[in-house]
């Protein structure tokens, strides 16, 4: 075999073959009959069997591109741009989404209906105090913030306990406000049903919460990533991934607190 085969004459990535993008598709299936086998008849053997699934496939999937990136080299610089362009890509593609969410709340705010009452919130809708868990957990996100960025910082620096201890604090912070928000959503004096507010609420805040879980899972992979030297000072774009969707993460909460919780209130 000649070494034009083993050794690629060019600086990109061609991944081969691999099963997981088609099992994922079925395993994501699998979930979706099973939610609506649980809404409907409240079974949930069929949920619980997609969720393992997709979870053995994420930690087989992640588990390739570790070994890609990390132990065979294959992420060039070249690779490293386009991943920090489709990066880019996916946040922007993150904004619209969320975008759909605060158009559809000041479309519904700024010119109540009749049905609601001509008001905002709609009558006999009681809001939740900006100056209590919601403004806690505003502080608890910045924190986070401002934890990640010590977190880069030291890793840029090779100081890796000092890289740890932040990304743990990160951790706990995002956990913390997890907690809060379920806790939250248990004493809401509303539900979703209640209007358009309850729906504008739940679903803005509901998938943002969503992206807190999902950025807190990216954020201890690189934790266990960090503790096993998978990164360096120059070579760790799957650390700044994960921050860059924290901050955003950060940024659209401000964004939900400001308008849905303070205005909402005058």
């Amino acid at each position: 075999m000649s070494n034009k085969n083993i050794f690629p004459q060019h600086p990109f990535h061609l991944v081969n073959y691999s099963p997981w993008p088609l099992l994922s598709s079925l395993a994501v299936m699998i979930l979706l009959l099973g939610s609506i086998k649980w809404f409907n008849f409240k079974l949930k053997n069929m949920l619980i069997l997609g969720i393992i699934i997709i979870i053995m496939i994420m930690i087989q999937w992640w588990r390739d591109i570790i070994r890609e990136s990390t132990y065979q080299g294959l992420h060039t610089s070249n690779v490293l741009m386009g991943m920090k362009l489709g990066m880019i890509l996916f946040i922007v593609s993150e904004i619209f989404f969320f975008l759909s969410f605060f158009w559809a709340f000041f479309h519904s705010s700024l010119s109540p209906s009749i049905e609601i009452g001509s008001m905002w919130p709609p009558k006999n809708i009681i809001p939740f105090n900006p100056y209590d868990i919601p403004l806690l957990n505003t502080i608890i996100l910045v924190s986070s913030g401002a934890t990640i960025t010590w977190a880069h910082h030291s890793l840029m620096n090779n100081m890796k306990k000092e890289t740890l201890k932040s990304m743990l604090m990160t951790i706990i912070l995002g956990v913390t406000f997890s907690i809060l928000q379920w806790y939250e959503y248990m004493e809401a004096p509303f539900t979703m049903a209640d209007s358009i507010y309850g729906s504008t609420f739940f679903i803005a805040t509901g998938f943002h919460g969503i992206h807190v879980l999902i950025g807190t899972t990216f954020i201890m992979i690189n934790f266990f990533r960090i503790y096993l030297n998978h990164f360096s000072k120059f070579h760790h774009f799957g650390f700044e991934a994960a921050a860059w969707y924290w901050h955003f993460v950060d940024v659209v909460w401000l964004f939900l607190y400001i308008s849905i919780y303070w205005w909402s209130t005058f």
